[in-house]
């Protein structure tokens, strides 16, 4: 991926929506994953309503790039400011990993609150890779906007039927509630 075309098409998007920004760093963290962060001096203008300018941003510069590029997929671009987009990264897989204890008690499935499948990707990869979470798996089940993610031992012993829904478990602090997707 064209690591100068993605600063360029990003920064005249800034200006033309006359979003003040200082500079722009790229970081690649995977080979197909490119971290765009915003340096701004006023980054809630950057983010938005519960991160809907922010993630708009990201949508336009990916199609832009996939456009210019010409190529078949949407390149993997997570734009960021001021940690925006960390924090809550941190946050759903802190939560998954405080839902494992409830799946490891009580030997039950539980489903998280439906999220964006980039925070689906996120608690998905994270279980995978942890090795505090070696005994759990993830799935995701559902549609649209009510996709959500399922967390469940390896050794299941219910006898819940595969793709069967389940309600969500939430209390009112989880921090799900709140997620901006």
């Amino acid at each position: 991926m064209d690591t100068a075309l993605v600063k360029d098409v990003l920064g005249k998007l800034l200006a033309f929506c006359e979003l003040p920004f200082d500079d722009i760093t790229l970081s690649e963290q995977e080979k197909s994953l490119l971290r765009v962060n915003i340096a701004s001096p006023i980054p809630s203008r950057i983010i938005g309503w519960h991160g809907e300018t922010l993630n708009a941003l990201q949508h336009l510069v990916k199609s832009m790039v996939r456009g210019i590029e010409k190529t078949e997929r949407a390149p993997f671009i997570v734009v960021d400011t001021d940690g925006y987009r960390r924090m809550q990264e941190e946050k759903v897989m802190r939560i998954a990993e405080q839902k494992a204890d409830f799946v490891r008690r009580t030997g039950t499935r539980l489903a998280l609150a439906p999220m964006s499948p980039y925070f689906r990707r996120i608690v998905h990869v994270h279980v995978a890779n942890s090795p505090a979470l070696q005994d759990l798996t993830t799935e995701s089940i559902g549609e649209g906007d009510y996709r959500q993610i399922v967390l469940k031992l390896k050794n299941e012993k219910g006898h819940i039927k595969g793709g069967e829904e389940l309600s969500p478990v939430l209390s009112k602090d989880d921090g799900l509630e709140n997620l901006d997707v």
